[in-house]
């Protein structure tokens, strides 16, 4: 018996072998436990792009050409044409107001969340009055959203501007959505205004 006692040759090899186990065992839930954290952060990161391109991509954009229509030296509004951007959500285009048969403006009891500002080098409107007339609507005009394949005009008042519009000037207008970047027309008034003329 103190024979088979004393040969304990294989119980170093047994010992070694159990903390090799407890060391895989330990590492796996380390590499787990650093996958899940991975995993999460992933998803927090696309949720951030996702957000961030929401707020810089614009939900709108502008089709075919810019015309001022007035009198020169002065313009008078501006009317141009905008369709949803590809994959964007549909944006509530209720008018803020409404141009009149006699050429007058009335303002829209309840207008929508689209604003339109304008500016240049003399000045800064957040909101100026416009209103929309539908080019295309696929829902019959059932509502006023802008939506895949609708065509909606636009028409800008700046009649009413502090400083008039008028020939050889830069300006920015900018269509405001609640959700999605901001459309910013850039244009610059020739030297000369006609009844309807094409700004480039």
């Amino acid at each position: 018996m103190q024979r088979l006692h004393k040969n304990e040759s294989g119980q170093i090899a047994l010992e070694t072998a159990i903390i090799l186990i407890a060391f895989i065992v330990v590492a796996s839930v380390f590499a787990f436990t650093i996958l899940s954290a991975g995993s999460a952060s992933t998803e927090r990161g696309e949720q951030a792009i996702s957000a961030g391109l929401e707020g810089v991509q614009s939900s709108m954009m502008t089709r075919g050409a810019i015309i001022a229509e007035g009198t020169s030296p002065n313009v008078d509004t501006l009317v141009f044409t905008v369709s949803l951007a590809g994959g964007g959500d549909p944006v509530d285009l209720s008018p803020h107001s409404e141009l009149e048969a006699d050429g007058t403006w009335t303002a829209n009891g309840t207008p929508g969340p689209v604003m339109i500002g304008y500016r240049d080098a003399v000045q800064i409107t957040n909101s100026v009055p416009w209103s929309v007339n539908w080019l295309v609507e696929n829902d019959g005009g059932a509502d006023d959203l802008l939506e895949a394949g609708e065509l909606a005009e636009i028409t800008v008042n700046l009649a009413d501007l502090d400083t008039r519009l008028s020939t050889n000037t830069a300006f920015t207008l900018e269509i405001k959505p609640p959700t999605g970047g901001v459309l910013q027309i850039n244009r610059t008034t020739p030297a000369a205004i006609s009844a309807v003329t094409e700004l480039r």
